[in-house]
């Protein structure tokens, strides 16, 4: 017969081995890439490298001999990373560089370093992104709405400035690390700033989705569409990838300290890790399956099928106007 202690320490232990076989059988569809080949010689450059799917997408390519730039706002914590990677993997070059996506003089200043080192980018990977309360009203340094000036502007400015060193290296890569949340985005240019949504969230209206974060996901993938027509006749190719729901800290300014309670049944079954995560983007960047397929949209590293009615118009009218802010420095 089995003692009362001995059958109360069992319950916890089977309840641990059913979740983590449930999570398993759960993660069964999130893909992989498979692809090791050895990038030695090739320059990758990452946003937001110093942590979650920048961090793994990272970690996967120096562990292919890549060299890989970490463009990172805090240049000490990407020192850091960078020390800690040395120590545990035997990899490509690290050179960790400072880059601010909030502030247009930081990007240009950061271009010209990069440029002064380099002479080729083989592939560029726009991953960096914030997640903020509308609430707060958060603005960068040339006054944009922070989702929409830090995931979109910046690396629209940031892509731009590249586009020279990307050419030579050909054939090469943009990838832009979006999110299926694009599908629930909606444009209004004539409040692109979303100063309605500001004011109504500071009213105390709540939102399941932040329309900022879900906008700046739908221009990245307009910003993709259209610069993969722009290089297609000059070797480089241009995909938008979604890493799926990954646990990271994204959201960080959303979470407290009851929502990991509350969260880890929803957490357990459906989110993934950062690694898991980065797996779709190291795809997008390395496997040579696709290489000369420009202006597609990958989620599990297979093609997804976004359903977001895009349209040329819009497409262009973002394009035109991103241009313009970033000319006139300052919100039109």
């Amino acid at each position: 017969m089995v003692s009362g202690p001995v059958l109360y320490a069992a319950v916890p232990v089977s309840l641990v081995v059913a979740l983590g076989l449930l999570r398993k059988w759960r993660s069964r569809n999130w893909a992989k890439c498979i692809s090791n080949t050895c990038l030695r010689g090739k320059t990758f450059l990452i946003t937001g490298a110093n942590s979650g799917i920048g961090l793994e997408t990272a970690r996967a390519l120096v562990r292919r001999k890549a060299r890989v730039i970490f463009a990172c706002r805090d240049l000490a914590k990407a020192k850091q990373v960078v020390a800690t990677i040395r120590k545990e993997e035997n990899c490509g070059e690290l050179i960790p560089m400072q880059l601010d996506l909030a502030s247009l003089e930081s990007i240009e200043k950061f271009v010209d370093v990069v440029k002064a080192g380099f002479n080729r980018i083989d592939v560029l990977i726009n991953n960096a992104g914030v997640v903020i309360p509308l609430d707060k009203d958060e603005k960068t340094k040339d006054g944009f709405e922070i989702h929409m000036g830090v995931n979109h502007l910046g690396h629209f400015y940031l892509t731009q400035l590249l586009l020279d060193l990307l050419k030579k290296a050909s054939p090469s890569r943009v990838v832009v690390v979006t999110s299926t949340l694009h599908e629930r985005g909606k444009l209004d240019f004539n409040d692109l700033n979303l100063r309605k949504e500001i004011e109504e969230a500071k009213k105390g209206k709540k939102q399941r989705h932040n329309p900022g974060y879900c906008n700046s996901k739908l221009m990245n993938a307009y910003f993709a569409r259209t610069l993969s027509v722009k290089l297609k006749d000059y070797g480089v190719d241009v995909n938008t990838c979604c890493p799926g729901f990954c646990y990271t800290n994204l959201f960080r300014s959303f979470v407290k300290w009851y929502h990991y309670i509350l969260l880890a049944p929803m957490a357990l079954l459906f989110m993934r890790s950062a690694k898991q995560g980065s797996e779709t983007v190291v795809y997008c960047a390395t496997d040579y399956n696709i290489e000369g397929t420009t202006g597609k949209f990958y989620r599990d590293c297979a093609e997804y099928s976004s359903k977001y009615p895009f349209n040329t118009d819009e497409e262009q009218k973002l394009w035109d106007i991103s241009e313009q802010m970033i000319k006139a420095r300052r919100p039109l």
